[in-house]
């Protein structure tokens, strides 16, 4: 098995960051404008998201439409889980982000524990992929509830979200940059991604008398859906180029090797 998540490229962030705004604004659409409520968007993502996860753990290399749906469909039911903890029992928003920070904690301790290593390009067993998942799941269920916990608890606003995080990134890039360890920043940027997109996706949708745009839900999530399947695409092709280029270096290496 090769390793099945891709290099963490420009592309890479550009579609994380679009796969957690379609999480904010789709969850919203579903539960509250088509009127399905939290626990049926849950329940209905929750099957499709364990089919996707299916596909993926069955496939022997990336693939990237499968990769990136089941990142589409992590960032909505992470969204769900915090929004029903939230709004359906009552759960400050303070204490779900120590919970879900604690539990993503575990996941990396477990990870390490079993692995020596928590690197996105070592993930080549069936074992390091569900621990890979794990984690994906609680950096969304945690950024949620981080950025929820800022732009509305702590009153900062949609556009002051965006600036924070966007800033925390940045220089979270700098510190890989200039050398920090490369996965600890990672992943750093992997839950600091949701909040932002979170924001982005909240300031695009949401009405001006809110702060936001008001291109609204629907919208905002066909427009990012939309700009993710172009990528999704461009990713495939690239992928496919860079296979055959590689098999093309191979095969001369192979007959001079055989005479």
């Amino acid at each position: 098995m090769s390793n099945k998540v891709p290099e963490a490229t420009l592309v890479f962030w550009a579609i994380k960051i679009m796969a957690t705004t379609v999480g904010e604004t789709g969850a919203d659409y579903l539960a509250v404008h088509v009127g399905l409520g939290t626990a049926v968007t849950g329940g209905m993502m929750l099957v499709l998201l364990l089919a996707a996860l299916a596909g993926q753990l069955r496939t022997r290399k990336y693939v990237p439409w499968i990769y990136w749906l089941t990142v589409v469909l992590v960032s909505v039911v992470g969204t769900q889980i915090t929004d029903a903890l939230t709004d359906k029992l009552g759960v400050s928003l303070y204490a779900s982000t120590i919970a879900f920070a604690l539990a993503l904690a575990v996941v990396f301790g477990l990870w390490y524990r079993s692995e020596r290593t928590l690197s996105i390009h070592t993930i080549n067993t069936t074992r390091r992929e569900l621990f890979y998942w794990a984690a994906v799941l609680f950096t969304f269920a945690l950024g949620t509830a981080a950025g929820d916990l800022a732009t509305e608890a702590l009153g900062l606003g949609f556009v002051i979200g965006v600036v924070v995080f966007g800033a925390l990134i940045a220089l979270v890039s700098t510190l890989y940059y200039v050398g920090s360890n490369p996965v600890l920043t990672f992943w750093l940027a992997y839950i600091l991604t949701r909040p932002l997109g979170a924001s982005f996706g909240d300031l695009l949708s949401q009405s001006q008398a809110y702060g936001g745009v008001g291109l609204g839900t629907i919208n905002t999530s066909l427009l990012f859906l939309t700009a993710i399947a172009v990528l999704v695409i461009f990713a495939s092709a690239t992928a496919t180029a860079n296979a055959t280029a590689a098999r093309t270096v191979s095969t001369p290496a192979s007959k001079r090797a055989s005479k």
